[in-house]
């Protein structure tokens, strides 16, 4: 019985990272924040039945998308990293537009690299993924229109920051949305850019 059960366990040690990026929009910061967010689906491979901010894996295509960048910003993506700044601000914005239908302008003035995070080990699939941060005043579509939208998230909506904890959330969210609270009212670039390392190098967090 365990050598047939050991047979079936998947081999999850030698799982590539791959680089992704995230979009977390807020509506209101200053005066009754609210964050977008929407539900995975309960069979998907990742995060199953979590509420999550929009985001996914990088494209080879996300790599041709014209991003406008701040200094500031293009500096800290460039740390420990291969891709490029742009390709992983393309991939926020298209993953954005793709799961909410919700367009955002690509101004170095609105967009900014906010946290980072590396999937832990043990996981079906892992992500190096970059947390980006705007304010919903820049896009520029309809905030409470979610169409054309995906399938990949459900119960798409912008849940009062009081009331975010409530759902059922990642771990990493929960860092996230800590680091989001002391940050608001601001929606510009933070101070410094906490990165959670769970790769082979190093355990912890770092800052950019």
């Amino acid at each position: 019985m365990g050598e047939e059960n050991a047979r079936v366990q998947p081999d999850l040690t030698d799982v590539p990272i791959r680089d992704a990026s995230t979009l977390i929009l807020v509506r209101d910061p200053a005066s009754a924040p609210r964050i977008l967010m929407g539900q995975r689906g309960k069979s998907a491979a990742f995060m199953a039945d979590k509420f999550v901010f929009p985001g996914g894996a990088v494209d080879d295509d996300d790599a041709n998308a014209p991003v406008d960048l701040g200094d500031l910003c293009r500096t800290r993506l460039s740390e420990r990293s291969d891709r490029a700044p742009e390709t992983l601000a393309a991939t926020a914005l298209r993953e954005l537009y793709e799961e909410t239908g919700q367009t955002l302008e690509a101004t170095a003035s609105g967009l900014h690299f906010f946290f980072r995070a590396i999937t832990p080990p043990g996981r079906p699939r892992r992500f190096d993924a970059r947390f980006f941060l705007a304010d919903a005043s820049g896009l520029t579509s309809d905030p409470d229109v979610f169409e054309p939208a995906d399938a990949e998230l459900s119960h798409l909506q912008w849940v009062p920051l009081a009331e975010v904890r409530q759902l059922n959330l990642p771990f990493i969210t929960r860092i996230v949305l800590a680091e989001l609270e002391r940050h608001l009212p601001r929606v510009d670039a933070p101070d410094k850019v906490a990165f959670v390392r769970n790769d082979d190098v190093q355990r912890g967090v770092i800052w950019l």
